[in-house]
């Protein structure tokens, strides 16, 4: 039952930030590539990739809080749905570059942003490592 509470507050905070960032307005942005939306997804990437590897890789993290944070809230940040949505009303309105541009920057700049989290989880772990064997051999 714990997981659930986790996971339904987790998705709470989630959806909240997600409709947050939303509804920044962009001054003297065209609406073409829905920035927002792009924004999301990548940063929702980058954290999911760090957070995975820092608690399966680095440190032992309860299982109920990682559900709270990668399915609750990370689930209800991203939104792969309203990129479709998204893409999709880009090619109704009739800009199908920028549709196409949308979808294969954010499906790119996702994989790379998981790439980087994936990196500086292990760049983090290698300098606890160190430190916490130079302390080691220090006692």
């Amino acid at each position: 039952m714990k997981k659930y509470i986790f996971i339904g507050a987790g998705g709470f905070l989630g959806a909240i930030l997600r409709f947050w960032i939303k509804t920044i307005p962009l001054h003297n942005y065209k609406e073409l590539i829905p920035i927002n939306t792009l924004f999301i997804n990548v940063t929702g990437s980058f954290i999911l990739a760090l957070i995975t590897t820092a608690a399966l890789e680095i440190f032992k993290m309860d299982v109920d809080i990682r559900l709270g944070i990668c399915t609750g809230f990370l689930g209800a940040y991203t939104t792969f749905s309203t990129l479709c949505k998204e893409g999709s009303e880009l090619i109704n309105k009739g800009y199908y570059f920028s549709s196409l541009s949308y979808i294969v920057n954010s499906v790119i700049l996702g994989l790379v942003a998981a790439f980087f989290g994936v990196v500086l989880a292990r760049e983090v772990l290698k300098k606890y490592s160190s430190k916490h064997i130079n302390s080691e051999e220090v006692t």
